[in-house]
């Protein structure tokens, strides 16, 4: 069971006799130049992933409302290899997953093969985003509530004098990683790609390798293309003709990335550049696959009743059930 109390510095959480610090971003908010919209925006983050009650209400809308139409929305021609190997890992600690980034959706799609697996590990869900538009504007803080039941969460502010916000973000970060059964999704990038091929990908951020030699989590690698940035378009494609050919959503996830070497270096920018970059190279290995496979399904070579295909897998299509572990 958890406890809550309060003390100077914010909300202490506890579970099974371990304490974790956090600090309170609506307290903190009081000394940064907020909006009221944001503060609320913020607040509303908290309630949804530090409350283990709003989690727990946040885990069941995904499973239960998000995770219906984003099935009927993409999975249809939802390619994923790797899944199966994920559903035999049994990490001791958080998962930080890292890929690509595209489109809006690449996280949606990914949370979806992994609830299809099922996915034992995958218990509680975080997906860091930039404050811009989902935390300072009220639609925003609607789309956040209504797709993902607040997930979207910490926010990273772009403003250098809300660095203390974003010093506070790492911070809950890590302790996020380091608690089995939560994955982070990570974009090593930091923005969407945005030029015409997309195999040619951003150079990586150091943030997301100081995180993980600070948290030390299980980091996985995955290549995904084939989503728009059109909800509309990418939903009337599932339905298309080519919906398993020229417009495919081929995922391929990776084996966890070692890292355990850098872990023995003093902590530094240049280092936390140096894991991000291996990062970054694991990602771009699985794009080569992702190219193989995307010319077997031109080909013919990969059929409609290949077990890879999303759709074909035998799970429930009104809840997403936990896996067994």
């Amino acid at each position: 069971m958890w406890a809550a109390k309060r003390c100077d510095e914010g909300i202490l959480w506890s579970r099974r006799g371990e304490a974790t610090l956090w600090y309170s971003v609506a307290n903190m908010a009081q000394d940064a130049p907020l909006t009221r919209v944001e503060k609320l925006a913020l607040r509303f983050g908290e309630l949804a992933n530090e409350d283990p009650r709003g989690k727990w209400l946040q885990t069941r809308f995904l499973r239960g409302v998000s995770y219906v139409w984003v099935r009927a929305a993409l999975a249809n021609r939802m390619l994923v290899e790797g899944l199966d190997d994920l559903m035999q890992l049994r990490p001791e600690t958080g998962v930080m997953l890292v890929s690509n980034h595209r489109s809006f959706f690449d996280q949606y799609a990914m949370l979806l093969a992994c609830y299809m697996g099922p996915v034992p590990w995958a218990r509680s869900l975080y997906f860091p985003v930039r404050s811009n538009f989902f935390y300072d504007q009220p639609l925003g803080i609607v789309v956040n509530a209504a797709i993902a039941a607040g997930a979207m969460y910490p926010p990273i502010f772009r403003q250098a004098e809300r660095r203390a916000l974003n010093e506070d973000a790492l911070d809950r970060m890590v302790e996020i990683v380091r608690q089995p059964g939560n994955v982070l999704g990570m974009h090593p990038e930091g923005t969407r790609g945005k030029g015409p091929d997309p195999y040619e990908m951003l150079p990586a951020q150091p943030g997301v390798g100081k995180l993980a030699l600070l948290g030390r989590p299980m980091v996985i690698p995955a290549f995904i293309l084939g989503l728009g940035n059109n909800i509309a378009q990418d939903i009337a494609w599932n339905f298309g003709k080519e919906a398993r050919r020229e417009r495919a959503v081929i995922t391929v996830f990776g084996p966890p990335i070692d890292f355990d070497d850098l872990l023995a270096e003093k902590p530094r920018p240049t280092l936390y550049k140096k894991c991000a970059d291996r990062f970054m190279a694991e990602i771009k290995k699985l794009a080569e696959r992702e190219k193989e496979l995307r010319a077997d399904l031109l080909e013919g070579r990969i059929s409609d009743d290949d077990p890879r295909w999303l759709d074909n897998r035998p799970v429930g299509k009104l809840y997403a059930r936990e896996g067994r572990a």
